[in-house]
């Protein structure tokens, strides 16, 4: 056992970590998820959790980073938090399911402000995405958050505080200093997740990136933090998630080509991920059936995470929110089975009112099969069931789906979804743009040409500045 910190060890493989030792193939997948994410981040322009957002940013102004959407220039921090936000409001980014949900792209915009901030160069900013993967994975991997009661959001603070001070090109020493304030000082309770989902549903992951920013801009300048903060009497192993052994000179990288970021997911539908083969099984009994009325039973049937996680609370049969509605495993196979299929209009304030959705989840019933639950999280499995009211039974059960590991979207599908996202706000010339400027990511060595791209229709940005 080594006598550095936890700390110590994960600032270490940060600032170590060289971007030679990065696969093509590793290279390749940051590609696709930088497009996943700028598709959610076009997919949230004008909600209004970003309107909020980009409000606290233009009261900062300063010629560091961008907000996307906008020619607003501010802080690395709250660049972060606006852009991050964007990426999560639709809950379509990228995934991770292991002793903790999470979803790593949450770095993918805090590693871009910081980037852009610092002049960064495209191959750098690949490299700090890569390492803020393979730590906050790694973290998932290693022990549950949930269970006790935090959120997966407290991994998002050592993650970016290690990819934030790799970028401001830290020491070692400075950046565990980082990581020690970003973990002990900004710890997010699960209750973000729990009942009626708010706003800040989509926000907590962006504001500990944030949180992370500022730490390691404070570590840069000298301040120091708690420690040991993993290890000490009141650290985060007592007091957040009890003991776990995390080995760090087996992260990605020279001696080890098994990169945590080639195991995360990505979704087809603007959904939590632990559904989508829920999504799946009702849109294949949709096809069977040709009278939704008919049905007098829905019954579903998951793992122990998605019982306790997507069936909880009253909320999540009676959603009144969006946030809510994309959180509950009944609505959703609800939804499914109405309309064959789930899109952003899915969570409309209509349709989460649509009284033949409500009928069809007074209907539904959800239990753990222990089968599936085996099965988790390697597999995200889940079984529908519709009776009719002739007794006629069909039963759906769906292992994996599109943007699993064993069928992952390729890059015609991450493209499609850009695209579909992209349409209503920018041209096909600019969308192309885009693409053309992340298929070259490594060379870049500036960042205003896929703002300028991202943000080319001028009545989109003034709407966005006048908010």
């Amino acid at each position: 056992m080594s006598d550095l910190t936890l700390a110590r060890r994960i600032a270490r493989y940060a600032i170590e970590f060289s971007a030679d030792d990065i696969p093509e193939a590793v290279n390749a997948c940051v590609r696709r998820r930088v497009v996943d994410s700028l598709a959610c981040i076009l997919g949230a322009y004008g909600a209004d959790p970003v309107k909020t957002a980009l409000a606290v940013a233009a009261s900062t102004p300063q010629p560091s980073s961008t907000v996307f959407g906008t020619r607003l220039r501010t802080t690395p921090e709250l660049a972060a938090f606006a852009n991050g936000v964007m990426v999560r409001f639709l809950d379509y980014n990228d995934g991770y399911m292991a002793r903790e949900p999470g979803h790593p792209s949450d770095n993918i915009p805090a590693c871009l402000a910081v980037a852009e901030a610092e002049g960064a160069t495209g191959r750098e900013l690949i490299a700090a995405i890569v390492v803020a993967y393979e730590i906050q994975m790694r973290l998932q991997d290693a022990a549950s958050l949930n269970k006790r009661g935090w959120d997966q959001a407290n991994y998002i603070n050592v993650a970016m505080a290690a990819a934030a001070s790799r970028l401001m090109k830290l020491d070692e020493v400075r950046t565990e200093q980082a990581i020690n304030i970003a973990l002990s000082a900004h710890i997010a309770m699960r209750q973000v997740r729990s009942g009626s989902l708010s706003d800040w549903k989509g926000c907590s992951a962006a504001n500990a990136a944030r949180n992370a920013i500022f730490a390691a801009t404070l570590a840069r300048h000298g301040m120091t933090g708690p420690a040991p903060v993993f290890e000490g009497e009141m650290g985060f192993f007592r007091q957040v998630t009890g003991e776990f052994e995390l080995d760090v000179g087996n992260f990605g990288g020279r001696e080890n080509a098994q990169f945590a970021i080639l195991r995360s997911l990505t979704k087809t539908f603007p959904t939590n991920g632990e559904l989508h083969t829920a999504v799946w099984a009702g849109i294949d009994l949709r096809q069977k059936i040709s009278d939704i009325d008919a049905i007098a039973a829905v019954r579903i049937e998951t793992s122990e995470f998605n019982l306790r996680v997507l069936a909880d609370t009253p909320e999540k049969w009676r959603p009144r929110t969006r946030e809510t509605a994309d959180h509950s495993l009944p609505y959703n196979v609800a939804r499914a089975l109405l309309d064959g299929d789930i899109t952003i209009a899915s969570y409309s304030a209509e349709r989460i009112a649509d009284p033949r959705a409500l009928a069809l989840m007074s209907k539904t019933t959800v239990s753990e099969d222990a089968a599936l639950t085996k099965l988790f999280p390697k597999h995200l499995a889940n079984r529908v069931t519709v009776e009719l009211a002739s007794g006629e039974a069909f039963t759906s059960e769906r292992i994996s789906g599109p943007g699993s590991l064993e069928t992952p979207m390729t890059d015609e599908d991450f493209e499609r979804k850009f695209r579909r996202m992209a349409a209503p706000h920018i041209g096909r010339a600019a969308q192309d743009h885009v693409l053309e400027f992340v298929c070259d990511l490594a060379n870049q060595t500036a960042y205003e040409p896929l703002f300028d791209a991202m943000s080319s229709q001028p009545e989109v940005v003034a709407a966005w500045e006048q908010a």
